[in-house]
């Protein structure tokens, strides 16, 4: 659905008329290359407009973006507007809405478990990240999971909980989170129908799987900086708007500052930065709020260390906010520092042409990888980290084709019952293609390039996530190697994950050898792929 007559956040001419420094922007800027960051994009807020965007190519502004835990933020809001009317109580019970889940054994925890307990993650239940969602059983996994502690005795941060909380929210709406959403949030607002993965019958995944622009998390954001009104007009009720983003419980699970500054409802107080507070998404989708500034910055990313990014922040926000027209506008020199440059494609190689013919048009059949299958694991055109919160698991690349043009080549291929043809560049500048593979559609750019005269790479990059596929293609006779590779690398993603992992096991004994599993393991799921020319 496109909403009508979308409005748009008002623009300032010039960053300093509403008092953002581009000087400090640039300094921003600066940072995030030394820093090796990867920004797919920014939006400064200040006094209700738009100071400054900038989408790093091929990263664009219609683009939608995947949200991760950004996505919980959106569900706290839901749930604010079902308390309003009247439909729930964050006392609620949550047994109460799922009897059928009631155990024979009477369960205090269970039993005491309340709405409120779900929005700050305080619930107890401990729900393993590595939980496969592609099962669909995601109601069944939150109320099997084990006891971390009573329900409001601690904090963990488990995403089923906002999942359960899209349950409730149907249970009491009769529709979807998203249909609910469209005439009291999406449409005041000026957002078209967003995508929102949801289980096997329909009920949104609420802590991840939203997919939105950046400016639709910048008008979001800016809802809550003014008290839940936007362009002048109430949207998400102002007590909610006002009492989600404070501190309500103690989080002190992490070691970061940020991360141990008091939670509210999905929403995180900054330990960086005094008087703000943060929505915040794996590999670093955040919407800040720096409550002293009347001031916002929206970032879409892929970094996996979010910290890493937060400290970038910190370093130049809120110094970047300043009087108005406390600078003279910003001369040519540093205008120019204002943008990165495009994100790379593989680069025009000589073309190996004596191959090429040999392939043209050839059904490439791959051997199936039958341990990862069975481990619930497949190798797809998107990397692992695009899927694996997913209800609908793409992969098993098979039946490939290639095509050569003058200065490009099609790729084919079918995973599952899909099947998808990209265009890929050759003369180092990529393509963009529509495909949907895990029932989302996703925008790709990408190129082609012969490493040498039997060795093809292939670079795809979906837009609306976070991860670069870079294959390999090996040619030896009829024999194909298909070496899978992502960026950033399965190995990064692996570490951050290790390093975390002691934070929710107390024996160190035990924290140890998981640390050393997730930062090897990752290793397996990228093996080697074999097939034949047919």
């Amino acid at each position: 659905m496109v909403v009508k007559d979308a409005i748009s956040i008002k623009r300032a001419a010039h960053p300093e008329d509403i008092g953002v420094s581009s000087r400090e922007l640039a300094n921003f800027f600066k940072d995030i290359s030394d820093s090796n960051i990867e920004l797919h994009s920014i939006m400064v807020l200040r006094h209700g407009k738009v100071a400054f965007e900038f989408w790093h190519k091929p990263y664009a502004a219609h683009i939608p973006h995947t949200m991760y835990s950004v996505s919980k933020s959106f569900t706290s809001a839901a749930v604010g507007f079902a308390v309003e009317e009247s439909l729930i109580s964050v006392d609620a019970k949550d047994i109460d809405f799922f009897p059928e889940y009631r155990p024979p054994v009477y369960d205090d925890n269970l039993e005491n478990l309340k709405v409120f307990h779900l929005l700050t993650m305080t619930a107890g239940k401990d729900v393993s990240v590595l939980t496969d969602k592609s099962k669909k059983r995601w109601m069944k996994d939150f109320f099997d999971a084990k006891w971390a502690f009573a329900p409001g005795e601690s904090w963990r941060y488990i995403s089923e909980n906002q999942y359960v909380l899209c349950a409730i929210l149907q249970k009491v709406t009769k529709m979807t989170v998203i249909d609910y959403l469209m005439p009291r949030l999406f449409e005041p607002l000026g957002i078209d129908r967003p995508f929102w993965d949801t289980d096997c019958n329909g009920i949104e995944a609420g802590g991840w799987g939203l997919f939105i622009k950046t400016e639709d998390l910048a008008k979001f954001i800016l809802c809550y900086m003014q008290g839940g009104k936007f362009d002048g007009k109430q949207v998400i009720p102002q007590k909610w708007a006002e009492e989600s983003v404070k501190g309500l419980v103690s989080n002190g699970q992490y070691k970061q500052a940020d991360s141990t500054s008091v939670y509210g409802y999905c929403f995180w107080r900054n330990g960086g930065c005094k008087n703000s507070y943060r929505a915040d998404g794996m590999f670093s989708q955040f919407g800040f709020v720096f409550e002293d500034y009347d001031a916002g910055v929206i970032i879409t990313a892929s970094e996996v260390f979010e910290q890493k990014m937060r400290d970038c922040v910190w370093r130049h926000f809120p110094k970047a906010f300043i009087e108005e027209n406390g600078e003279p506008y910003a001369d040519e020199a540093t205008l120019s520092k204002l943008t990165i440059p495009p994100l790379p494609e593989l680069s025009k190689a000589p073309r190996c042409f004596q191959m090429e013919k040999r392939l043209e048009g050839k059904m490439i059949k791959m051997k199936r990888p039958i341990a990862l299958n069975q481990a619930g694991f497949t190798v797809s055109m998107m990397p692992l980290a695009v899927f694996y919160m997913s209800a609908d698991m793409a992969g098993n690349m098979d039946y490939l084709r290639f095509r050569f043009g003058k200065d490009s080549c099609k790729l084919s291929w079918s995973e599952g019952k899909v099947r998808n043809t990209i265009l890929c560049g050759m003369d180092g500048i990529g393509r963009k293609c529509r495909i949907t593979l895990g029932g989302i559609q996703f925008t790709v750019s990408c190129s082609a390039a012969w490493k040498n005269q039997n060795t093809l790479q292939v670079w795809v990059r979906p837009l609306e996530s976070i991860c670069q596929r870079r294959l390999t293609f090996v040619f030896d006779g009829n024999n194909v190697k298909m070496i899978p590779r992502s960026s950033p690398e399965l190995g990064t993603i692996a570490d951050n994950i290790a390093q975390g992992a002691g934070e929710f096991i107390g024996n160190p004994f035990l924290t140890r050898i998981a640390q050393s599993i997730l930062e090897k393991g990752y290793v397996v799921l990228e093996p080697t792929h074999r097939g034949q020319i047919r």
